[in-house]
């Protein structure tokens, strides 16, 4: 019954019992007396009830107001499932699709009310699907966000490549109920790595002119040339008011440097091993080519994330803490494994470690002595030094 035609006859009911009784007082006035009980609880209960009664509407409107709110909150929900640019997709335990939005329906070459109870496993290639179908298998004891990589096949369109994002879904007893796959097409991404990869590789070709150092030698920048180097290790420094060499960086294999790349107005880069090679590109070059400057981004964001660890370990307060973790990004950076643990590729002198962690040669020879003692360190017979298991990211 509607709350409101409930309410009325309720108002209905109280005015009749309201002119029953001053009915019954006009003809006797000393009838207030003598009205039965039932009839005096009657009228006390449809008070109770229109009281009643007005709460029940105050709670219908407010329970008509949450349903709009809902409603609103439900269609936001539903235009952000329509118009992901990824496909979504949601399917029960064995791959029928129950609800597919917009992309989805691009993705696969089908209109998106066809979508519905179609099995996933039809948009695979035919060889692929007993794999497919052993994955979905996997997925009925899977209780994480699966991530994977699938050969998809559209209606009537080429193959391609899929990066699919699976989330079960399960009821409150465990049981899978149903799955949400996001599907995206990563085609254009491998043709993109493949062309910074080719890019890459041309940075490093015989055509570019190679240059060769020697450990010590001082390699001279030109401003508008950017240094890769495809072979050995480069320290990069500045001075200090001091006048005392300050490492900025380490520029291993693939590793961009260059006057250009830094505001320091003293800038200096030395051969830190035997037969350093270097390639060298031209910022011109770079502009004219996007995929250059592309394949060179990822390099330079390691050169950055290099530069802010170091400058990390120059602010801590105390020597055995810069060497140590200057040693422990050594050994993650640069080193090889090797029987007795991780032997770092480069030699480096104590005045090199010194200079790293801005201190003395004297300084640095007392705390290796102490990481020697500890096991934590060890030199083989030309003077690399050794990590060994015990160098964690713990300071000593």
């Amino acid at each position: 019954m509607n709350v409101e035609i409930f309410a009325r006859q309720v108002r209905s009911l109280q005015q009749r019992l309201t002119e029953l009784y001053q009915d019954a007082i006009a003809i006797d006035p000393q009838a207030d007396a003598l009205l039965p009980v039932a009839f005096k609880e009657l009228g006390m209960a449809s008070e109770t009830l229109e009281v009643a009664t007005a709460k029940l509407l105050e709670q219908t409107e407010e329970l008509a107001i949450a349903r709009v709110q809902a409603e609103a909150e439900r269609q936001r929900y539903q235009d952000l499932f329509e118009f992901m640019l990824d496909a979504y997709i949601v399917s029960d335990p064995q791959g029928k699709i129950q609800e597919a939005n917009r992309a989805a329906a691009n993705l696969f070459n089908v209109e998106q009310e066809f979508l519905p109870n179609k099995l996933l496993v039809s948009f695979i290639p035919l060889p692929e699907r007993p794999a497919f179908r052993c994955q979905l298998t996997q997925l009925l004891e899977c209780h994480r966000v699966h991530e994977c990589t699938v050969r998809m096949q559209p209606r009537n369109q080429q193959a391609f490549d899929a990066a699919v994002i699976v989330t079960p879904v399960r009821d409150v007893e465990g049981k899978l109920i149903s799955l949400r796959w996001i599907v995206r097409n990563i085609t254009k991404r491998h043709q993109t790595q493949l062309t910074l990869l080719n890019h890459d590789d041309e940075l490093h070709q015989d055509h570019r002119a190679k240059h060769v150092y020697a450990k010590g030698e001082v390699i001279p920048l030109e401003p508008q040339m950017i240094c890769l180097v495809r072979h050995g290790l480069v320290k990069l420094s500045t001075m200090s008011e001091t006048g005392d060499e300050v490492v900025v960086g380490l520029a291993g294999p693939s590793i961009p440097f260059g006057s250009g790349m830094t505001a320091l107005p003293t800038y200096q880069a030395t051969a830190l091993s035997e037969n350093v090679q270097l390639v060298s590109v031209s910022l011109e070059e770079i502009a004219a080519s996007p995929a250059l400057t592309q394949a060179l981004l990822p390099q330079i964001s390691k050169r950055i994330r290099q530069a802010e660890y170091l400058l990390a370990i120059a602010g801590k307060r105390h020597v055995k803490d810069r060497l140590y973790y200057f040693l422990l990004w050594l050994k993650q950076e640069f080193g090889q494994t090797v029987g007795q643990g991780t032997r770092l590729s480069v030699r480096l002198t104590h005045q090199d470690l010194a200079d790293a962690c801005c201190t003395t040669r004297v300084t640095i020879t007392r705390e290796l002595s102490k990481l020697q003692q500890q096991g934590k360190i060890m030199l083989d017979s030309k003077h690399h030094i050794i990590f060994s298991s015990t160098l964690s990211k713990q300071a000593a």
